[in-house]
């Protein structure tokens, strides 16, 4: 495989080759063609003048079509980590992004993939036997390939505008991106930019200095419009404007632009809007019409489709009030040179401009060969590619090129700008990148797998084939083990298993699960796509239906949602009650959320519909051990929690589960030090350590010794000790639950685990387990307002946080303001509902600890004695039988 240019084009392309052969595991030899000494800058990215910004916000300027916010998230973890989707990098930054991802690519592909970098220009091409193309290259070599990308990028400009007094002058600069192009200009030369476009407003950056004029010359005079500072979401067009007659399609499009700036306020949303259909517009006009579109329409599309950034835009206009930047409207009729040997360059309307230098700013050309390469001259000279409509670019069909019969019969291969003729909107990333997958794929599925692909399937530890060799296997079997027994390092065994294995989806999968619900350090979207790619193209069944479910369950806790996360989860576990993953992810334990469901039963029905899959297996046992306790059936959960550590003693599960059977049967003496004990030898290994401090700790609060909690708080649950979600649900919880049970005397040291945790996770938590926790640490803190815009959050998000996080919130406001009466009237009114947000009873108790103390603090003693002597009816607690005491009292 051979591809023709490195810069964006053509990285973009080779990364979908690498990752999509690798995933395939379809052996590949990958061959990049490219002067330059890095792939991915190209000209548009080797800038290296930090006010060239992006014209396209971050949000858009992914290398993946399904993977949006991977360019923001880069940045992110490369020194930027304030950046948002909407603002706009250097162009720098996004070359070395490109040169990135394709570095990880083929790394992350070696083995299968081997990539070459042939440091030289391809200048021919041909017919080879074996319906194979032949390139001819620069240095005199030449490379044989069974398919050929030509990502060669827009072509130069011929300035066949300048007159021959300008064209042939040595003060006339033809190609401004030339390595030492503007070397020549002096610092107080004035300079004549002939265009008034993106590119001229990139030479206008470098070339603006005090002392200097430039001068811009177009036909119009327009610059391109900025992009708002505050974007809007992009409306919609009318949907039937495909097929309408050119003069109805413009008053359409038009009418679409004025009720946009009606409604919103701004027109740029309307062009958003526009830009998806764009290309299927353009195709259902005949030449004539297009014509019309380019000699009447095309500049004020393209002032306003390609924008400049907020930044930039503000550079301009502070240019042009110091008159060091004038915009002409009109054309170059002639040059000459003048007596201080610059340049007298006039315009057709008579005016003269007095200039050193001239620049060509015009952009590319339209025609495919317009800049004189050779490559594609040849082509289009031997008849293996035709011009495209109004000669713009080549024709192609889907991206490959049509030869001069009509046939796309050779695995000749374009994309971006050669393709303009035919889709007009192709030179952004936007739509690079899902042609760059769509070549890959065109070439890609013909070709044969491994051999390893086709041998009997490993399988996991519960019999389940894996759509994966051995070696990838076995690292999965033991990031599974991991995972349900509670032990660290899962994360790690299944990043191993997907470096074996780039297309193995259950692995991704399982990543893509520990980073949203467990707070790995994983990047959570690009798992997940690389999850659903590789369970289309690999995947059997029941895999497809395991990526379904956790796509499902992390795009319900993103967002709005019904719930159809949970609903996929449960006929996926109809379907495969052996999936123990998934039976683990249902189960609200000590590992994930599980399934909401207002009465528990639902969790219950899954562990008991599944039971003949395990045949008494100690995994099951111990999850059927942790229903039963939050069943009330203490004493069954008991046996059952033991039976489970005495066939695997490193069980999280079951000791999680006896954990709890020690806390509700009111044994807190015996669960602390049993569990004390665990958690210095067996439990060092466990991937939850601060969740069993916490329930060490939970039996001391009990016992109402406040030294204890305070020790161990410092020793095992403090900052530094812990952090992430750990420290949310744990450190901070039990902080506040000390202070209200006057177990803490002064301020709690909440601030400390605050800081420990992201502020997204406390204010923009993906599930409302998270949320109740965040809303519980910031109320210790005392911080309202940032409990109110948790509450806004929650108001936006899946029907749980709304349901049942936000008046979880209002109640702690009352709280906050010491309105007593309003906050116990919330919190009771909300205890019912607080199984959905999942977790334990003994997590959510938080909630009625909260409620307990409201009520003291609102004088209504008898309803709060009520309700410890309801506790102490169902478990034993030195705590609440001394608060009970003082409420008699």
């Amino acid at each position: 495989m051979a591809v023709v240019g490195a810069g964006a084009a053509g990285a973009l392309v080779a990364v979908q080759l690498c990752e999509a052969a690798a995933r395939r595991r379809t052996p590949l030899d990958l061959v990049l063609i490219d002067p330059a000494p890095e792939a991915g800058r190209g000209i548009a990215y080797a800038t290296e003048v930090p006010e060239h910004r992006l014209n396209v916000p971050v949000g858009g300027m992914s290398c993946y079509p399904d993977d949006p916010g991977h360019f923001l998230r880069w940045l992110t973890r490369h020194g930027e980590p304030t950046v948002t989707a909407a603002d706009f990098a250097s162009r720098y930054r996004y070359g070395a992004y490109l040169a990135d991802t394709l570095g990880r690519a083929v790394i992350a592909a070696h083995g299968t993939v081997s990539v070459r970098r042939l440091r030289t220009r391809a200048t021919g091409c041909a017919d080879a036997p074996g319906g194979r193309v032949g390139l001819r290259l620069a240095d005199g070599g030449s490379v044989t390939a069974d398919s050929v990308v030509l990502a060669t990028g827009p072509a130069a400009g011929r300035a066949d505008w300048a007159p021959a007094g300008l064209a042939g002058s040595d003060r006339f600069i033809a190609r401004p991106w030339a390595p030492g192009a503007l070397d020549a200009v002096g610092p107080s030369d004035d300079v004549l930019l002939v265009g008034t476009g993106l590119t001229a407003v990139d030479l206008a950056l470098v070339l603006d200095r005090p002392g200097r004029t430039l001068h811009a010359v177009s036909r119009t005079g327009l610059l391109p419009r900025p992009h708002a500072v505050a974007p809007l979401p992009a409306v919609p067009p009318p949907p039937d404007l495909a097929g309408l007659p050119f003069p109805r399609l413009r008053r359409a499009v038009a009418r679409h632009v004025a009720a946009t700036r009606r409604t919103h306020g701004d027109w740029r949303p309307a062009f958003d809007g526009l830009r998806p259909g764009i290309a299927r517009l353009w195709q259902g006009l005949s030449d004539d019409e297009r014509a019309e579109f380019l000699g009447r329409d095309a500049t004020l599309w393209n002032v306003h489709r390609h924008r400049m950034a907020p930044s930039t835009a503000e550079a301009v206009t502070r240019a042009r009030a110091a008159r060091r930047l004038r915009i002409h409207a009109g054309r170059v009729a002639s040059a000459v040179p003048a007596e201080d040997g610059g340049l007298a360059v006039s315009l057709v309307d008579g005016r003269e401009l007095r200039v050193a230098w001239v620049v060509d700013c015009t952009g590319p050309g339209l025609r495919a060969d317009a800049g004189g390469d050779p490559l594609w001259g040849g082509l289009l000279a031997d008849g293996l590619a035709v011009p495209g409509p109004l000669g713009i670019g080549v024709a192609t069909d889907t991206g490959r090129l049509r030869d001069a019969q009509g046939r796309a019969a050779r695995p000749l291969f374009t994309l971006g700008a050669p393709r303009r003729g035919e889709l007009w909107e192709t030179t952004a990333i936007p739509e690079i990148r899902a042609q760059a997958k769509e070549i890959a794929e065109a070439v890609l599925t013909p070709l044969p797998h491994s051999p390893r692909a086709a041998r009997r399937r490993p399988t996991d530890q519960f019999g389940l084939p894996l759509s994966t060799h051995a070696a990838a296997a076995a690292a999965f079997r033991t990031g599974l083990g991991r995972v349900i027994t509670v032990r660290a390092k899962a994360a790690e065994a299944f990043t191993r298993a997907t470096e074996l294995d780039p297309g193995f989806a259950l692995g991704h999968a399982a990543l893509a699960l520990l980073g949203h619900e467990g707070g790995a350090d994983v990047d959570v979207a690009r798992a997940l796509a690389d999850a659903r790619r590789s369970a289309r193209e690999r995947g059997d069944e029941r895999e497809r239906s395991f990526v379904d479910v956790v796509t499902r369950r992390i795009s319900t806790h993103d967002g709005p949602g019904d719930g159809d996360g949970d609903t996929a989860l449960v006929a996926h576990l109809d379907r495969f009650p052996g999936d123990a993953f998934a039976l683990g992810i249902a189960v609200p334990t000590i590992a994930f959320a599980g399934v909401g469901d207002l009465d528990g039963t639902l969790a219950l029905r899954l562990v008991e519909g599944t039971a003949p899959a395990y045949e008494g297996h100690w995994f099951h046992t111990s999850l059927l051990s942790f229903v039963r306790q939050e069943q009330g059936r203490i004493d069954e959960a008991g046996e059952l929690a033991r039976a489970a550590l005495a066939a695997e003693p490193a069980s999280g599960h079951a000791v999680h589960a006896l954990a709890h059977v020690h806390y509700e049967s009111g044994a807190h003496r015996a669960g602390r030090d049993w569990l004390d004990g665990w958690i210095g030898g067996q439990g060092r290994g466990a991937v939850h350590r601060a969740h069993f401090s916490w329930h060490v700790a939970l039996h001391e609060l009990a016992l109402d010794d406040s030294a204890a909690v305070r020790r161990r708080w410092f020793a095992q649950l403090a900052p530094g000790q812990v952090s992430g979600v750990r420290a949310l649900v744990d450190s901070g919880s039990l902080l506040w639950r000390a202070r209200m049970s006057r177990n803490w005397t002064g301020r709690v040291p909440v601030d400390g685990v605050l800081d420990a945790v992201a502020r997204d996770l406390v204010e923009r938590p993906s599930t409302a387990f998270t949320a109740l926790h965040g809303a519980v640490a910031l109320t210790a803190a005392g911080d309202l307002p940032a409990l109110r815009r948790l509450r806004t959050h929650a108001a936006g998000a899946d029907p749980v946080q709304r349901e049942v996080v936000v008046p979880l919130c209002s109640a702690l406001e009352a709280v906050l303001e010491e309105e007593w009466d309003t906050a116990a009237e919330r919190l009771r009114c909300l205890l019912p509902s607080l199984r959905r947000v999942g977790g334990s009873a003994a997590q959510r108790e938080v909630v009625e600890e909260t409620l307990l103390y409201a009520l003291v603090e609102a004088g209504h003693r008898d309803t709060a004695r009520r309700l410890l002597e309801q506790r102490l009816d169902r478990r034993a607690s030195p705590l609440d039988r001394r608060r009970l005491a003082g409420l008699r009292g």
